[in-house]
């Protein structure tokens, strides 16, 4: 599938004027291997008639976008890099090994491994060393509250996601409603004394929050829920028959794990495969998920967030 709004959106953020320093990482090998790794957690192999993605987006892409965005509005090179590296852990499928790991509300179980991937890595531990970082100040991005905050504050991972769902997914929001919602957005300190980016105008808020409350309907959806956990439980039986390790889900890429599913002769998991791949709207039943996670949001609006209700 070729892509092309996202050198549009990568425009915007500036990719053509990034920093020279960024370059050396953009090469690292555990980096590069999101690039086989879909942005919406494997529903790109998944039934036409549920998804219907006509350009691929990856885990790699946003990696880069958020590492963009933060050093569009900060220039501070240890929060782009950490920004960069947030998803180096994401195993194949994404989200759908949270859901394996019956973590549906905060879809953060596979963030252990971002420090061993990191750690591992001479090549990384190279280029730090001449950009004179230490790895420490990389590895944890969530003491950056530039990159990631806690809900509903905004963030630029959270930012990001709602423009990479809305734009590829969803279908809600234009390359040119993002080129107006970056232009508008600033730093702000927060109630609690943080760096928080938020916008300048209220039309633009509520344009990114009537995006991300679309988005939120489809991933609350029956559909959704099914597929994310099919694609679960078709994971898990590979894992227990040995078709691959859960180690090897942080190591494989996306088309690399396809091929062993898809070789397996493994029935039970040929027939879940084949209802993955084609399953009808009409043919999915309705399933209960208790808690899958909420995207709610309540960003700075010059500097004031809005009283909630309740």
């Amino acid at each position: 599938m070729e892509n092309v709004v996202l050198p549009q959106y990568f425009k915007l953020l500036g990719y053509d004027l990034k920093p020279e320093f960024l370059d050396k990482y953009l090469k690292m090998p555990s980096l590069k291997r999101l690039q086989n790794i879909c942005y919406f957690c494997g529903m790109d192999y998944a039934s036409k008639e549920i998804y219907q993605f006509k350009e691929k987006v990856t885990r790699y892409d946003h990696s880069l976008t958020v590492a963009l965005l933060t050093w569009h509005y900060t220039k501070d090179k240890k929060a782009t890099l950490a920004g960069l590296f947030h998803d180096i852990a994401t195993p194949c499928f994404s989200h759908v090994i949270d859901y394996m790991n019956k973590d549906y509300e905060n879809q953060e179980s596979t963030e252990e491994y971002t420090e061993a991937i990191l750690q591992k890595d001479a090549y990384l531990k190279e280029c730090l060393k001449q950009d004179n970082i230490a790895i420490e100040e990389v590895i944890n991005f969530k003491k950056y509250s530039i990159v990631d905050n806690d809900r509903p504050k905004l963030c630029a991972d959270r930012l990001d996601g709602v423009i990479l769902t809305g734009l590829y997914w969803i279908k809600n929001i234009t390359i040119e409603e993002i080129e107006k919602v970056i232009k508008d957005i600033q730093i702000f300190i927060n109630e609690e004394g943080k760096e928080e980016i938020g916008f300048t105008t209220k039309e633009m808020a509520e344009l990114v929050l009537k995006t991300s409350e679309e988005i939120d309907v489809y991933c609350h959806s029956n559909e959704d829920n099914y597929m994310m956990e099919l694609l679960a439980s078709i994971t898990r039986e590979a894992i227990k028959n040995k078709i691959v390790s859960y180690e090897e889900l942080y190591l494989l890429d996306e088309e690399e794990l396809m091929k062993r599913l898809e070789s397996s002769n493994h029935q039970n998991i040929k027939e879940k495969l084949t209802k993955f791949k084609t399953i009808k709207k009409e043919e999915i039943p309705i399933i209960k998920l208790d808690k899958v996670k909420p995207r709610k949001l309540n960003p700075l609006v010059n500097g004031i967030r809005r009283k909630e209700k309740g």
